[in-house]
């Protein structure tokens, strides 16, 4: 790759990791309809890395918090909200480990193309500007239960398939569930962070036994600008979000399927 295609990618991984429109889609939308060429497993997992990094700077107090919280409980039977919220993180992870595990194979043949994409762009979008719409702001973090956690994990199953949004996807649950905008990203975001770590790993795993290498000034530039970018964008968007609501995503959404579906036909 090109310094000009690892800066574009590696900002394009940063803002969209945590913003409802899919990374995962503009992350291969340039190999669809531009013939670049593939930016591979090295810089995958390098720019994952740096979305991870910034998740756990921007939310290190509650994930410490969370932490602590979930060792009592398992050394000390000792219970609490916080310790409640860790598990049921634990929990709306394992439906995407188990479906991205079966299906791994069939996700990479079959929906990796700008068509797809297309379809899942507006279906998943319409749903996160309806949900966002009707429902209303009831619930915090405090009121996560056991089938909310796992309606939510389900949810964020179908996001392996690209363009559904996996950040996208898990707010639309929390928000039809009666969760605050507020509430539900910062759920969606807290939940990123097992999803990132085992997506990094899989992807580390696949790399340690390729031949596939990098310059280690490009893997340096992707990492700082995926870090800077995601970090910035969890600030602004958990800023604005209780001011703006999903709108502007639902309507970037609807454009960009648009656009889709007029360069694929």
């Amino acid at each position: 790759m090109t310094t000009m295609h690892v800066i574009f990618l590696s900002l394009i991984q940063g803002f969209t990791e945590f913003l409802p429109i899919s990374s995962s889609a503009h992350l291969i939308l340039p190999s669809q309809l531009f013939g670049w060429p593939d930016q591979g497993p090295v810089f995958d997992v390098t720019v994952h890395l740096g979305t991870l990094l910034a998740v756990l700077v921007y939310f290190r107090h509650d994930v410490r918090r969370l932490l602590v919280a979930w060792f009592a409980s398992i050394f000390k039977r000792k219970h609490s909200s916080d310790s409640k919220l860790a598990w049921f993180i634990i929990l709306a992870t394992i439906p995407a480990v188990v479906f991205g595990g079966l299906c791994s194979d069939w996700i990479e043949t079959y929906t990796r193309s700008a068509g797809v994409i297309a379809a899942t762009t507006l279906i998943f979008g319409l749903l996160l500007g309806w949900v966002d719409l009707q429902m209303p702001q009831r619930f915090d973090n405090s009121h996560m239960s056991f089938k909310h956690a796992l309606y939510i994990g389900i949810a964020q199953a179908i996001a392996v398939i690209p363009g559904t949004s996996r950040s996208g996807i898990t707010m639309t649950a929390a928000r039809q569930l009666g969760y605050t905008r507020e509430a539900a990203a910062r759920f969606s975001f807290l939940l990123s962070i097992p999803i990132i770590l085992g997506a990094g790993t899989l992807l580390g795993v696949e790399v340690a036994h390729s031949s596939v290498t990098m310059p280690w000034h490009q893997l340096g530039l992707g990492f700082v600008l995926s870090f800077a970018s995601a970090l910035a964008c969890i600030y602004f968007f958990l800023k604005w979000i209780t001011k703006v609501g999903m709108l502007p995503f639902v309507i970037y959404r609807l454009l960009l399927g648009v656009v889709l579906v007029w360069m694929t036909i």
